[in-house]
């Protein structure tokens, strides 16, 4: 799944975002999810996690 942000402030946004609801395979979000938000605002907070590798961070979250 790939998101897109897109600034809807002037006409030209508006009619790429108006033609893309028309895609049978698309799917509009006018907002990101409470958990995706509350994700993003701890990532501007700095409160990350590193892992030295994939399994390391695999092990993480499957704990």
């Amino acid at each position: 799944m790939t998101y897109i942000v897109i600034d809807t402030t002037d006409k030209q946004s508006e009619a790429f975002l108006h033609y893309v609801k028309t895609l049978p395979f698309a799917q509009i979000q006018s907002s990101a999810n409470v958990t995706t938000i509350k994700a993003m605002e701890q990532a501007k907070k700095g409160k990350t996690t590193k892992h030295k590798s994939a399994k390391e961070l695999i092990s993480f979250l499957n704990k």
